[in-house]
């Protein structure tokens, strides 16, 4: 039966050693539920060839009973007809004993057949068992090999997952995260300085405008005294 049959004689620890040396443990039991399936399309073949000959037997078998029991009946016209007379007593028991010679060669001949044909069925019977047992094993690898495909999927997706997890440098990422912290905490900081300093100076611009607004215009006080000492 291919991988299986070979790798089932083995103890479990050998078993296991085969298992890890194959260089794709998923294909090769794909091959070996392939051989199985040639083991059971071939097993099928012969059971079939076994139920045929149990059939042909069987139906040689009831012929050649058949066949007995026209003999008899043949016998028993003969009697019957010398009896009335239509033929020789003497001639009538001849042909009758030469007919019933016939019907035991042939009820023998039937004995035989049927007799074959009982164990010819016997052994469909239990060819029929072992491909029925066979389709059982097939089915089930089949159903565990979908299953084992699904976790060796999984399990080769957390291999990289994982592999690629053990290359993360945490520490190097969460020191950069920490400076890029202090960098945008400075640059923040800064920016509000401006925004405060921006903020005093248009206050104090807004303070002089207002004390300038109604007052006389620089310088006009000095005008004022020139043109008195000029009596003007």
């Amino acid at each position: 039966m291919g991988v299986f049959s070979r790798i089932f004689k083995v103890t479990q620890s050998e078993a296991h050693a085969v298992i890890d040396k194959l260089e794709d443990p998923i294909k090769m039991t794909e091959q070996g539920i392939r051989d199985l399936k040639k083991d059971l399309t071939g097993a099928m073949e012969s059971l079939a060839q076994v139920k045929a000959g149990a059939i042909r037997l069987k139906k040689d078998g009831e012929n050649q009973k058949k066949l007995a029991g026209d003999y008899e009946r043949k016998a028993m016209l003969l009697l019957q007809k010398a009896q009335s007379g239509g033929i020789d007593v003497a001639e009538s028991e001849r042909l009758a004993t030469e007919i019933l010679a016939k019907k035991d060669d042939a009820m023998q001949r039937a004995h035989t057949l049927l007799t074959d044909q009982a164990q010819q069925q016997k052994m469909a019977d239990q060819l029929q068992a072992k491909v029925n047992k066979l389709k059982q094993t097939v089915q089930k690898y089949e159903n565990e090999l979908i299953t084992l495909k699904a976790r060796a999927r999984t399990a080769e997706s957390m291999k990289k997952i994982n592999k690629q997890m053990s290359k993360v440098d945490s520490g190097s990422t969460i020191a950069m995260l920490e400076k890029m912290k202090e960098k945008v905490d400075a640059d923040e900081s800064l920016a509000e300085a401006y925004g405060e300093m921006n903020d005093e100076l248009s206050l104090d611009d807004e303070i002089d405008k207002a004390l300038e607004s109604g007052s006389a215009p620089k310088g006009s006080d000095s005008l004022a005294e020139l043109k008195k000492k000029m009596g003007m």
